[in-house]
C-alpha cells in the first residue's frame, strides 16, 4: 500500500509537470508566433484605433493574438508611431478611430498635439466617430475630415464634476471616519466625514471645470475654424445627432467605415487601401536605420506605496522597494544618456515617496534627469518630482496637492451592531493609538497633529529645496491645494509646458545633445512576460481593490485602512 501510495503520488508529479512544460512550449510558440517582424507595404494607410484607457506602461504582455488584440497602445506607442508616420515613405496618411476612450485631459493635450503635429507632414488624417464622447470629438477636431455614422450621436454638451460622499453610509453601518490633515485644501477625508464640498473644494473643482471648459471650446475653435462663442453657443445645444452635427459644421460628413474609407482612397489616389494597424506598425521595423540617442523614459504610474519589500524592478506598481531597484538599474545602464521620469500618480504613501524622491536625486547625480508629468503627478506624486531638475507638465496636468493626510476607522459601532465584543490591555500611553475599537481621545489627536505638521513642513521644505525657492514663498501655494499645470508654471511650481517632445528638448540641453541628434526613447520598465507575471507573487487584496475602483472611483481605500500617514491627493477627479 505504501509503495502504492508513493507511486500514485510520483505519477501525479509527473503529470503536473509534464502539463507545465507542455503549455510552456505552447505558450513560446505562440508568442513566437504573435511577435514575428510585421512588414510594411509602400503606400500604407496607418489605422490607428485608440480605445479605452492609453497607460503610461503597459500590462504583462500575453503572447497570444486575440488576447493581445485587447490592450490598448500606451502613451509612449501613440507618440512615437505619429513620429514615425510623419516621416516613413511607406505611410501616407492616417485613419483615426478613437473610441470610448478613458483617459485624462494631458494625455488628450499629447495626443491632440500630436496630431497637429503629424499633420505638418502634409499627409491626411481622416477620423471615423463611434458614438464619440467630448473627448473622441477634442481629438478628432483636430484632423482634416470627420465621419460618423448618419444614426449615430455625438455626446458633447459641456464638463460636470460629481463627487461622492459617504459619511451618512458609514453612520448607518456604525463606522466613523477619524481624520487629520495638514493645509486646508488637503480634503481627502471629506468623503468620509462630510455630505457636501467644503467651500474650498468648490473652489479647486470650479477652477479645474473652467479651464478643461475653455480648452474644449478653444481646441474645437481651432480645429474646426470657428469663433470661440460661435462654439460655446453650440455646446450648450449639446448633445447631437448626427444630421444636427453635420449642419452644425461640427462633422464633415455623414457616412459609414467604408465610406471614411473611400475618402481616404480618393485622397491617395488609390483603388484599395493597404492597410497597417497601429499595433502592427509598432512591431515594423523603422524605415531608417540607426536608433539615435538611448534614453530611458522611467514610468512612475499609480498610487505610491511601501510595497511588501519583495518588489523587483518590473513591478507594476509603484511601490517604494520596487521603483528604487528600477532607478538603480537605469543608473548602471551605461547605455542610457539621460532620463524622462514620466510621471502619472496622485501619491500615496509619505514614506515610500521620501525614498523614492532621495533615489531620485541620487539618480540625477549621475545623468541628466527631466520630469514629465501626465495626467496627474499630484501630493505625492509631486514630492517625487522635487528632485530640482527641470519639470515640464501640460497645462491640463493636475499636480500640486503638497500637503498631508493621516485617517483611520473606528469600527466600535459597527462591532456593536453585529454582536461583537473587544476588550483591550494596554501598556504605554499611546498604545491604542490605531486600533479600530477606541476612539481618539483629545491627547491622541493632539500627538497626531503634531506628527501630521511636522511631515507637512518636511514636504513644504523639500518642495521648496526642489524648486529653490524660500519655505515662506512655497507654503502658501501648498496647503493641499490641486493645481493645473498651467497654474503651476505661474507659481513656479513646474518650469515648462508641453509634453513628451518639450521634455525631450530639455533633456537634450540639460545632457549637450544637439537639438538635431536624434533619440530613442527606452521604456523603463520593460513589458513583463506572462511567465514573469505567473511566477511574481499575486496580491490577494489587488483584485478586490480594482473593482472597488471601478464601482467607486480612485478612492485609497487600501492606504487609509493601513492608518498610515499619506501624500495623496484629495479627489479622484474624472470631469465628464
Amino acid at each position: 500500500m505504501k509503495n502504492f501510495l508513493i507511486g500514485l503520488v510520483i505519477g501525479v508529479l509527473l503529470c503536473g509537470l509534464t502539463l507545465l512544460v507542455l503549455v510552456f512550449a505552447a505558450v513560446r510558440f505562440a508568442g513566437s508566433f504573435a511577435n514575428r517582424p510585421v512588414s510594411v507595404a509602400d503606400g500604407s494607410t496607418l489605422v490607428l484605433a485608440l480605445e479605452g484607457e492609453v497607460p503610461e506602461r503597459l500590462p504583462a504582455e500575453i503572447p497570444i493574438s486575440i488576447l493581445q488584440n485587447q490592450t490598448s497602445l500606451s502613451v509612449e506607442q501613440v507618440w512615437n508611431t505619429f513620429r514615425r508616420a510623419a516621416t516613413d515613405s511607406r505611410i501616407r496618411g492616417i485613419l483615426f478611430e478613437p473610441r470610448g476612450l478613458d483617459i485624462g485631459w494631458a494625455k488628450m493635450q499629447e495626443i491632440h498635439d500630436e496630431i497637429v503635429q503629424f499633420k505638418k507632414s502634409g499627409k491626411p488624417i481622416v477620423t471615423y466617430l463611434h458614438s464619440p464622447s467630448a473627448r473622441e470629438y477634442y481629438l478628432a477636431s483636430a484632423t482634416d475630415k470627420i465621419f460618423i455614422s448618419p444614426e449615430d450621436s455625438i455626446d458633447v454638451k459641456g464638463l460636470r464634476v460629481e463627487s461622492m460622499y459617504f459619511k451618512q453610509t458609514l453612520d448607518k453601518v456604525g463606522v466613523k471616519a477619524e481624520v487629520i490633515h495638514a493645509g486646508k485644501y488637503k480634503d481627502a477625508g471629506d468623503i468620509l466625514t462630510q455630505t457636501a464640498m467644503s467651500p474650498e473644494t468648490r473652489e479647486v473643482l470650479n477652477a479645474i471645470l473652467d479651464q478643461y471648459y475653455g480648452n474644449l471650446i478653444a481646441t474645437i475653435a481651432e480645429g474646426r475654424k470657428k469663433q470661440p462663442d460661435a462654439v460655446r453657443a453650440l455646446i450648450d445645444q449639446g448633445p447631437f445627432l448626427a444630421r444636427d452635427a453635420l449642419s452644425d459644421g461640427l462633422i464633415d460628413s455623414l457616412g459609414y467605415e467604408d465610406q471614411a474609407v473611400a475618402e481616404m482612397q480618393t485622397l491617395l489616389k488609390q483603388s484599395q487601401l493597404k492597410k497597417v494597424s497601429g499595433k502592427a506598425y509598432v512591431k515594423a521595423a523603422p524605415l531608417s536605420g540607426g536608433s539615435g540617442r538611448r534614453i530611458a523614459l522611467v514610468v512612475g504610474q499609480g498610487d505610491i506605496t511601501a510595497g511588501s519589500g519583495t518588489e523587483t524592478a518590473d513591478d507594476e506598481s509603484f511601490t517604494g522597494t520596487g521603483f528604487i531597484k528600477l532607478l538603480k538599474q537605469v543608473e548602471n545602464d551605461s547605455s542610457i544618456q539621460g532620463v524622462i521620469m514620466r510621471i502619472d500618480s496622485p501619491g500615496g504613501d509619505a514614506v515610500a515617496s521620501d525614498d523614492i524622491l532621495h533615489e531620485v536625486k541620487n539618480l540625477s547625480k549621475k545623468k541628466p534627469l527631466v520630469i514629465s508629468m501626465s495626467d496627474t503627478a499630484a501630493s505625492g506624486g509631486y514630492y517625487v518630482a522635487a528632485t530640482g531638475d527641470p519639470i515640464v507638465a501640460y497645462p491640463n496636468t493636475l499636480t500640486g496637492s503638497i500637503g498631508v493626510i493621516f485617517a483611520r476607522f473606528s469600527l466600535r459601532g459597527l462591532y456593536d451592531k453585529i454582536g461583537l465584543d473587544k476588550q483591550l490591555l494596554t501598556r504605554g500611553r499611546y498604545a491604542d493609538i490605531d486600533s479600530d475599537y477606541a476612539a481618539l481621545s483629545d491627547d491622541e489627536r493632539q500627538k497626531l497633529t503634531g506628527q501630521i505638521d511636522a511631515f507637512y513642513r518636511a514636504f513644504v521644505s523639500r518642495v521648496a529645496e526642489g524648486r529653490k525657492k524660500p519655505f515662506d514663498q512655497i507654503e502658501p501655494l501648498a496647503q493641499g491645494r490641486v493645481w493645473l499645470g498651467a497654474q503651476a508654471k505661474e507659481n513656479g511650481l513646474v518650469d515648462q509646458l508641453g509634453g513628451l517632445d518639450r521634455a525631450i528638448e530639455v533633456l537634450k540641453q540639460q545632457a549637450h545633445i544637439s537639438p538635431s541628434d536624434r533619440v530613442t526613447l527606452v521604456p523603463y520598465p520593460g513589458r513583463r512576460s506572462v511567465f514573469e507575471l505567473l511566477l511574481n507573487q499575486a496580491d490577494p487584496t489587488a483584485e478586490i481593490h480594482l473593482r472597488m475602483e471601478k464601482l467607486l472611483g480612485k478612492i485609497p481605500f487600501q492606504e487609509l485602512s493601513q492608518r498610515g500617514f499619506l501624500k495623496v491627493m484629495p479627489y479622484s477627479i474624472s470631469v465628464h
